[in-house]
């Protein structure tokens, strides 16, 4: 027991800052620590109120210290700095028990002690002390929080006994234990609702070992930091970072919508629904309708956290009306989106008018939502609405808030430009394909060389349609071409090339050039269309097979532009590609093309196609080639199911490139079916010639037609003398037409002209123009060849 000041002067010449006061107030003892302490020396305090050293309110210092002990004064240094100093204040007692004074002591270890005692429990973190059998020792003011009690109610009890029995408690049990165990810090994260709250939180705990200084290890301390703002950070960067990787993986509308719907679900919503205009699905420019009108949107995709979608009141595929008080209505027509909730007039209204979505709500065993509404814009057009909804239980009670708006508005972002992308190459892919089928022959039946089937598919790859293109050319004589090519590339720039090259071909066809010969002209063709002005961003090149057939010579002449070979597959059933040199392709320029000729038999089957055909397994072309081999010399009932066959065979389920095949079974023309003279140069024979040709048209019963087809032969084998030279041949092919040929050695074509009155000649070629169905001339081998048709009379 303190009796006086003198008594003290040990523990004050130790350095301790002590002072002794008076029952009246005044100081009475001051030691050596006090004056380092403050500054003032002994005969400068003692005797004066100790009220004067106090800066602020002293009767409220006074009380806060005798009442407790122990508190923190503000106290005015001589200097005039202010100190906030722990004090603790002991009483004196006289010898009968009177009070006598105080002493009061500032000693530093005391004052860090009790601001440690403040920080710990001011703390925002939620912080916990445990012993080593994880019972409570001490919590803050945080942690009482979290815990939803006082910290009595928790001191001394097991930690299990104070949480629900959960994955999540047993997990932050366990890493107490270790500590307990290792003695050494451990780290450890839950995703979990605080046992005060119904809100899920993300924590991030530190443990560590509590030791006393002789290193024995007596406790468990941690602090629990609420993450969970961060934890929505990481998972929304997640999200978008999944919706750059996950949203658009092709380019088709639907897909896209149902990879958005697949995403938020269940990461951010418990049902997601995407309705989409009309016009967008059908690829064409978005079409909104008018306004303050019901608004038609098409469900294209929806998800659900329940197996079997019951929230859905309408099915994939199906149009509803949205009246413009809706939320989808007002977020497409605002281009903003909308949230709302159960309780809101608006959304009641809406769901309470559209019988299928108020059953569906009734049927709920939560009917309490929350609703968000984001359009999806793109490019400045709005293309359709996501519908996110979220049921409010009291296990998950969290309605959506202006982070999640946030987060759904950058993913239906992402996913509208996809979308868009994805009606883009839709309207693209739709007009090449149409361009493309409608250059494409559409019959090709009526044929005396040979009867033909064809298939053609387009590309499902995300290039886009391709340039590939066949067609089957009636030519002079019964003669036919067939034609097969590639144009380089994919889209509406690959189908426009893909129909000029067509069309360059039919017209270089109806001059009759030979294969190799067209070629050449094509090849020049191509060359312009590159050098064109609005080509030359963009290379052209292109790939062709160019195949004559004679059913009367029963010949086939050929020549191809990088092209693929035909394949032959004999009427025997022997299989084999053909022998010819490939020459280089279209739009290289300046190298020859070669022509290659070899007879068919009757009823053999040429199979023409692009490399799509043979490479659509990775195949090189030699392996792919082998496979068609083996496809077309399977049995088959028709050139239909052989084409069935082929493509069964070599392709997959979704091709990467646009494959071309056409098939053409050969046919030849019989002997009595065609009749032919050579004739000498001289004019005196053109009158057994008409009646050479006469007697052969009533040898075939064709008597009607004898007056033209005379006229006709004067005519062509009087040019023949006169203006051709030997040899001359007169051919009559009796067909689904009756053709009359004259061949001569001269090169130069004849054209129409116009006589006048007194010219003497000039008049028998207009006639004959005139009299049949069509003439033209055609170069030989050694010369030209004259041709004219005429129909035939019906038949009995």
């Amino acid at each position: 027991m303190v009796t006086s000041p003198r008594e003290e002067a040990p523990a004050a010449a130790a350095g301790e800052a002590l002072a002794v006061v008076d029952a009246r107030g005044l100081v009475t003892g001051w030691s050596e620590g006090a004056r380092r302490l403050t500054g003032y020396a002994a005969g400068e305090v003692t005797g004066r109120p100790a009220a004067d050293l106090v800066d602020g309110d002293t009767a409220a210092a006074r009380h806060r210290l005798t009442r407790t002990g122990a508190a923190v004064l503000a106290v005015r240094h001589r200097d005039g700095r202010r100190l906030d100093l722990a004090l603790l204040a002991c009483p004196l007692t006289g010898a009968g028990g009177q009070p006598q004074g105080w002493v009061v002591s500032a000693a530093p270890d005391e004052r860090d002690r009790l601001l440690g005692e403040l920080a710990f429990r001011q703390a925002s973190l939620s912080m916990s002390v445990f012993d080593t059998e994880q019972r409570y020792l001490r919590m803050n003011d945080a942690a009482c929080q979290v815990m939803g009690g006082p910290e009595a109610e928790f001191r001394h009890r097991y930690y299990p006994d104070t949480v629900e029995d959960a994955e999540h408690s047993r997990g932050f049990l366990r890493h107490l234990e270790i500590v307990a165990e290792t003695g050494r810090p451990v780290h450890y994260e839950s995703w979990t609702r605080a046992p005060s709250g119904r809100r899920m939180h993300a924590w991030n705990i530190e443990m560590w070992p509590v030791r006393e200084p002789s290193g024995e290890l007596i406790g468990t301390a941690l602090a629990a930091f609420d993450s969970s703002e961060q934890h929505w950070a990481r998972q929304r960067l997640a999200m978008l970072n999944e919706a750059a990787a996950g949203i658009g993986t092709k380019l088709d509308v639907v897909h896209t919508a149902r990879e958005l719907a697949e995403l938020v679900v269940p990461r951010l919503a418990d049902f997601a629904s995407v309705d989409l205009l009309d016009s967008v699905v059908e690829g064409e420019e978005p079409v909104v309708g008018m306004l303050g009108a019901d608004l038609m949107l098409r469900r294209v995709a929806h998800h659900s956290l329940t197996p079997g979608v019951p929230e859905a009141a309408i099915g994939l595929g199906a149009a509803d009306a949205y009246p413009p008080q809706s939320p989808p209505a007002r977020a497409l027509a605002t281009g903003e989106p909308v949230l709302t909730r159960t309780g809101d007039p608006d959304l009641d209204g809406w769901l309470a008018g559209h019988g299928a979505r108020s059953a569906v709500l009734r049927g709920a065993d939560t009917p309490d939502l929350s609703l968000m509404a984001v359009p999806l814009v793109a490019r400045g057009a709005t293309l359709g609405v996501a519908v996110l909804v979220r049921r409010l239980t009291p296990e998950h009670p969290d309605a959506f808030d202006r982070e999640d708006v946030s987060l759904a508005r950058e993913l239906a972002s992402r996913a509208a430009v996809c979308v868009d992308n994805a009606r883009r190459y839709t309207r693209e892919r739709t007009t090449a394909l149409a361009l493309q089928r409608s250059l494409l022959p559409q019959a090709m039946s009526g044929l005396a060389a040979v009867e033909c089937a064809s298939r053609y598919l387009p590309a499902l790859s995300q290039a886009g349609v391709g340039g590939d293109w066949f067609d089957v050319i009636p030519l002079s004589g019964t003669r036919v071409a067939l034609v097969v090519g590639d144009v380089v590339g994919h889209g509406i720039h690959a189908s426009v090339t893909m129909g000029r090259l067509r069309t360059a071909v039919w017209t270089l066809a109806d001059v009759d050039l030979p294969p190799d010969e067209l070629l050449t002209h094509l090849d020049d063709l191509v060359g312009h269309l590159a050098a064109d002005g609005q080509h030359t961003s963009t290379e052209i090149a292109a790939t062709c097979l160019y195949v004559v057939y004679d059913p009367v010579a029963r010949r086939c002449t050929m020549a191809a532009a990088g092209h693929p070979p035909p394949v032959v597959r004999l009427p025997e059933g022997t299989v084999e590609v053909v022998g010819m040199t490939p020459g280089p392709m279209l739009g290289v320029g300046g190298l020859p093309f070669e022509a290659t000729e070899l007879e068919l038999p009757e009823d053999a089957v040429l199979a023409l196609y692009t490399d799509g055909l043979i490479e659509a397994r990775h195949l090189d072309p030699d392996a792919g080639t082998a496979a068609l081999c083996g496809a077309l010399a399977a049995p088959a009932d028709g050139l239909e199911q052989m084409c069935d066959t082929v493509l069964k065979t070599l392709l997959p389920s979704t091709p990467g490139d646009d494959v071309a095949l056409l098939l053409a079974r050969t046919r030849a023309l019989d002997a009595d079916r065609v009749a032919a003279w050579d004739l000498p140069a001289d004019p005196a024979v053109v009158a057994g010639a008409r009646r050479a040709a006469t007697e052969q048209l009533e040898r075939w019963g064709l008597e009607e037609t004898a007056f033209v087809t005379e006229l006709v032969v004067s005519e062509l084998v009087t040019n023949a003398i006169r203006y051709g030279g030997a040899p001359i041949q007169l051919r009559i092919i009796r067909d689904r037409t009756l053709i009359c040929e004259v061949s001569d050695a001269s090169s130069t074509s004849p054209h129409l002209r116009r006589a006048r009155t007194f010219d003497e000649g000039g008049r028998g070629l207009l006639l004959v123009a005139q009299l049949t169905e069509r003439w033209g001339t055609r170069p030989s081998g050694t010369g030209k060849t004259i041709w004219a048709e005429q129909a035939l009379p019906p038949g009995p």
